[in-house]
């Protein structure tokens, strides 16, 4: 079978999200890294990831991945000032008190990956719009949505709504993303100026440019920028998160200095997006040391 056709069924068996994990993310993978891949010895990190969402589905994932949920254990592991404020949870869109929100303010599924609403001027707003919008996001189910990522699947629909946070000298939030393997964190995936010039670059824990990248589509932040003060302590917050978790990343924002827990992700990407060089795709592979199935476990609860 040439390439060319092999791609083209390999595009609509993707969208098959209804078949059987173990069959369904071969197609996955193959269709995004054009590799071939190996459940039963998986080496690069993507590959251990499309592993993760067929093997290792302990409950709380369910938890961790839910952002209202993942409330409770936050507070719990390193307590509630690192929480953004919230001003409310709604399993109905025509639910949204759109009159007694303030100005500024963003509103998120709390059950898929990058459904949010950012209002930065509430007169603006198009309410009907915004509600056809939630409307849509709330009728979604994350794991066939997208990648089979078992961690969403049962998570309940529900609108958050938070605090609109800004840095007092920037025009858009700046995002720490630590990969965390066994409980510590091993890099931190930085991205910036999102709205205006999307960068991303890969950081160590002594804030020094790593050589390599989170996607060769990304703008890369091609030289140091500014170390946020709370550094170390968001490193801190996010190995305790991480805590006996064979791989997570935890996602933190720095405002003023203050730092706010932004999620817990297990896929990132959805496996869809390879680092660059290419051989650090086996590189940050070999950080992650998957857990074993027991003899006659079917999976990891």
């Amino acid at each position: 079978m040439s390439n060319k056709i092999r791609r083209f069924f390999l595009k609509h068996l993707r969208k098959m999200r209804f078949l059987p994990s173990k069959m369904y993310v071969r197609y996955h993978y193959e269709y995004f890294s054009g590799k071939k891949l190996d459940l039963d010895n998986p080496k690069e990190f993507n590959e251990k990831i499309e592993w993760y969402k067929v093997f290792y589905r302990p409950k709380i994932l369910n938890q961790l991945v839910d952002k209202y949920a993942v409330r409770a254990f936050v507070e719990d592991k390193i307590g509630a000032q690192y929480l953004n404020e919230i001003y409310g949870v709604y399993e109905n869109a025509e639910d949204v008190p759109f009159d007694e929100l303030p100005n500024k303010f963003a509103i998120k599924a709390t059950h898929t990956s990058s459904h949010n609403l950012i209002v930065t001027d509430k007169k603006t707003l198009d309410k009907t719009k915004a509600l056809k919008l939630f409307k849509k996001w709330l009728s979604k189910n994350q794991y066939y949505r997208i990648g089979q990522e078992w961690a969403y699947k049962d998570v309940p629909p529900r609108l958050i709504i938070e605090k609109f946070l800004k840095e007092d000298d920037k025009t858009s939030l700046v995002d720490y993303k630590f990969y965390c393997f066994d409980g510590k964190a091993q890099f931190i995936d930085i991205h910036i100026d999102r709205d205006e010039d999307h960068k991303q670059g890969c950081f160590d824990l002594n804030f020094k440019l790593l050589p390599f990248g989170k996607s060769s589509s990304y703008k890369s932040i091609s030289s140091e920028i500014e170390k946020p003060d709370n550094l170390e302590e968001m490193i801190n917050c996010a190995e305790i998160l991480a805590e006996n978790i064979p791989f997570v990343r935890v996602d933190f924002y720095s405002i003023n200095g203050k730092t706010i827990f932004g999620e817990m992700t297990f896929y990132p990407s959805d496996a869809r997006k390879a680092f660059y060089p290419e051989e650090y795709n086996t590189i940050i592979g070999d950080y992650f040391k998957l857990p074993k199935l027991k003899k006659g476990q079917q999976v990891i609860t």
